[in-house]
Parts: structure tokens; C-alpha cells; sequence
């Protein structure tokens, strides 16, 4: 089978195609013949050796997929070959192939493709998970999304919308503020141009924000918190403009307000049965209509390179997929 290869840590720039044995499950194992996968920032991070799991080498990045079940091992109950399914991996899915285990498995809808299915369980299920589980969102909050047109951003903004919460949207661009309203934003905010604090108190009557959804760190990340309501919650997602900030702990006495870690891959592993529920949720959710996720690009497994760059450069609204071509 065909993988691409991390084989030291670096930029995207080092992984190349290369040929490795096909894959068969062990006891306690399925192996999926991929179709598509996700393109991820944390992919990024596992190959410039930042991420908080470090595989050995070598090692195909990538951790979400969509494929058929082609083979079960001993003891595996649930999944047959042919199967449709997602697999959440951590790494891996950048490949023809993956073996998993059935836990890390959830069936599609005849009715969802492989691409969409994709891209659709690292987003929403770390928004949900910050979302319902973090923040317990309530109907009537606001929700302040930062880098709101990226894959979990725009996952956030949704599902934001239908929990019932008004959503504030903030990105870098008009365009990308346009995509956000066509997802259910209510208010949006261009922090290039806008001065992120005083637009929030506009928007707010002075009151704040409910909950902040920060996927990106760096210089936002004070302003927001400076925004934040009586009893607010800060949900910390990651740093994709690749600054930690360093935040002054007297606003969170000032504000009463939380700041809450959001790490859904560690909490898939913890609690595999509720991760489970979740996901079965946002499936019903999109059988729905209630979820519609962006793919606004497709790149073959050649180009892995160049759709990991995209993401790297933050020119990507939703999300990007690679395709397989495995039969």
C-alpha cells in the first residue's frame, strides 16, 4: 500500500510516498481500506515533533479517515467487511490502509460520501466536545468563535447555532466572515481591521461573551478574555497562530470567568463509550441537516504536501481532504 512518510521531524516539506506491506487486523482489530482523509492542524504538529503524542518512525500522518472495513480480527464484534465507517486515529491516514481499533470506529449513513465523512469527526467532535461537555453551553448564551472560517472554527459556529446560542464569528477576512454567516454566524467581526475588544462590547451591551472558542492563541487571546461575562467560559483549543499567550490571571478573578482545557483526542481515549454517544449524535445531526460541512478543496495522496501547507498558511476555509484513489 501507499503512505505518506514521516521519517524525522520537520516541516511538511520532508514527507515523501512511499510503498509499505499491506495491512492485516490482529486480535482485537479491524483494518480499513481508506477512501479519503482529513487535513488537520494538529497533523502539522506531529511532523514538526510539537504535538503532545509522538509516534515512531516512520510514521504517516493524519488522524481522521473514511473508508470500508476490509478485514476484522479475532474477538471483533459490530463491524464486517464492507462496512462503511470513520476512523479517528491520531495518526495513520495519510495511507491506503489503517488498522484500528473497533472502538475508534463509528459506521456512516449510506447517504453521507467519503469525503465528506472525512473530514467531519476531528472538527465536530472537538467542538462538541468543548461545546457540550466544557462549556455546557446553554440556549440564549453567547458564543464567541476566534478563527471562526477554519475546520474547527466553523464546526464551533454551527454547532453553536444548534445548541441555541447567538454566535459571534471573528476571522481575518471578509471573505472568510461571509462563509461564517452562511453557517449560522449572527454577528461577525474582522479582527485585520476591527479592534477586537471595543467590537465586543458593542456587540455585547458591555455584558461580554458566555463562552470564547479559541483555536488560535496568540494576540487575540487577552482581548477576548477581557470580553468575557460573569461566569464565563474560556474554552483553550489550541495555538494555530503559534504564539502561547501568556495571560494575566487577574481577569479571571475580575470576570469570575473559567479558562477550561479542550483536549477531545486525550478524552476519546478516557471515555470511549460517551465519545461514542457524542459521535452518534452529530451523525443524527447531520442526517438532519442541522450540520453542513464545508470541504472546499480535495487533493490527491501525491499532494499531501501541498494541501498540509494550505492549512500551515491558514488559507483554507473548512476543511481540505485527501483522496486515496484505494480501491
Amino acid at each position: 500500500m501507499r503512505a505518506v512518510l514521516c521519517e524525522a521531524y520537520g516541516e511538511p516539506e520532508t514527507l515523501k510516498v512511499g510503498e509499505l506491506p499491506d495491512l492485516m487486523p490482529g486480535k482485537g482489530e479491524v483494518t480499513v481500506s481508506i477512501k479519503a482523509a482529513g487535513v488537520n492542524f494538529p497533523d502539522i504538529l506531529m511532523v514538526q515533533g510539537k504535538y503532545q503524542f509522538k509516534p515512531e518512525f516512520p510514521f504517516a500522518p493524519g488522524g481522521e479517515a473514511s473508508g470500508v472495513v476490509k478485514a476484522v480480527g479475532e474477538g471483533v464484534s459490530g463491524f464486517k467487511p464492507g462496512d462503511r465507517v470513520i476512523a479517528y486515529l491520531g495518526h495513520g491516514a495519510f495511507a491506503e490502509e489503517t488498522t484500528v481499533a473497533p472502538e475508534r470506529l463509528i459506521k456512516i449513513p449510506d447517504s453521507m460520501d467519503f469525503v465528506t465523512a472525512a473530514g467531519f469527526i476531528l472538527t465536530y467532535g472537538t467542538s462538541h466536545y468543548a461545546l457540550k461537555d466544557r462549556a455546557y453551553l446553554k440556549p440564549g448564551e453567547t458564543l464567541l468563535v476566534l478563527g471562526a472560517a477554519g475546520g474547527v472554527g466553523l464546526a464551533a459556529v454551527e454547532l453553536g447555532k444548534a445548541m441555541g446560542a447567538k454566535v459571534i464569528a471573528a476571522a481575518s477576512s471578509d471573505e472568510k466572515l461571509e462563509v461564517c454567516r452562511q453557517h449560522g454566524a449572527d454577528e461577525v467581526i474582522n479582527y485585520a481591521r476591527e479592534d477586537l475588544k471595543n467590537r465586543l462590547k458593542e456587540l455585547t451591551g458591555g455584558k461580554g461573551v458566555d463562552v470564547c472558542y479559541d483555536p488560535v492563541g496568540g494576540e487575540y487571546a487577552e482581548p477576548a478574555l477581557r470580553n468575557m461575562a460573569w461566569d464565563g467560559r474560556y474554552l483553550v483549543i489550541g495555538f494555530a497562530a503559534g504564539d502561547i499567550p501568556r495571560i494575566p490571571l487577574n481577569l479571571v478573578l475580575l470576570k469570575s470567568c473559567q479558562i477550561v482545557g479542550v483536549f477531545w483526542g486525550a478524552s476519546t481515549q478516557r471515555d470511549p463509550k460517551h465519545n461514542q454517544e457524542n459521535i452518534a449524535e452529530l451523525v443524527q445531526w447531520w442526517s438532519d441537516g442541522r450540520l453542513k460541512p464545508l470541504i472546499s478543496a480535495t487533493y490527491p495522496l501525491e499532494r499531501t504536501v501541498e494541501a498540509l501547507k494550505e492549512v500551515q498558511e491558514r488559507r483554507v476555509k473548512g476543511k481540505i481532504v485527501i483522496t486515496t484513489g484505494a480501491a
